[in-house]
């Protein structure tokens, strides 16, 4: 007998749609990279790098700390680093945006969200295990167990993450903190590369060069 679900249920999407979000997740910088490229020239380094530190701030206004921030703009966290150090505006707004989320309660420790289910997943599908990742995004283990157990969208992102984790020989993901690196695994390097217009230097003008793709 058909029995009507409760009024305000939200049921679980269609598992099938979690490989094209994936894959979303893994392709965005090549689907920016077109929108880029659809004015007629290649992207400026200065525009690469603002996008990508406006990627760290939406993170951060949603709670997630800068590991994790790092890891939702594609970035190395010593990067992020780098542009608190020598960009004061970028610092302020980067102190601005984990104000406005502990202001709207989204500060560290607080409830699950689903930006830190984005790095959960980001962080998997780039190599990281499924604990260094759990970690890594601010999630309890147990919890997070039960959290899968109850939603069959949210196990199949998990296992459609896992399944486009590279080879271990391969591995480019993101260890987590403090997570020993395994014996005779290179170092991983996640972050790919793509063309941009650098600034003009003295009289020579606009130079092309490969830059590391940062999303």
């Amino acid at each position: 007998m058909y029995e009507p679900k409760e009024a305000g249920a939200v049921p679980d999407r269609d598992p099938l749609d979690a490989g094209r979000v994936i894959a979303w997740l893994k392709d965005r910088s090549a689907v920016e990279h077109v929108l880029e490229t659809s004015l007629g020239a290649l992207p400026s380094e200065r525009d690469a790098t603002l996008a990508r530190m406006a990627d760290v701030l939406q993170a951060t206004a949603q709670g997630l700390g800068p590991q994790a921030a790092a890891v939702w703009a594609g970035v190395p966290e010593s990067v992020v680093r780098g542009w608190t150090h020598e960009d004061p505006a970028f610092a302020s707004a980067l102190a601005a945006s984990a104000a406005l989320a502990a202001a709207h309660g989204r500060n560290q420790g607080g409830p699950y969200t689903p930006a830190m289910v984005r790095v959960l997943l980001v962080a998997m599908s780039r190599g990281a295990t499924r604990l260094e990742a759990v970690k890594l995004a601010g999630f309890h283990v147990k919890r997070l167990r039960a959290l899968a157990k109850a939603s069959a969208t949210l196990e199949a992102l998990l296992e459609a993450a896992r399944r486009t984790r590279p080879l271990p020989a391969r591995d480019a993901g993101v260890r987590g903190p403090g997570s020993p690196r395994r014996p005779g695994r290179k170092s991983p390097e996640p972050w790919g590369f793509r063309l941009v217009q650098r600034a003009a230097q003295g009289d020579s003008g606009d130079e092309k060069e490969s830059a590391p793709t940062i999303a």
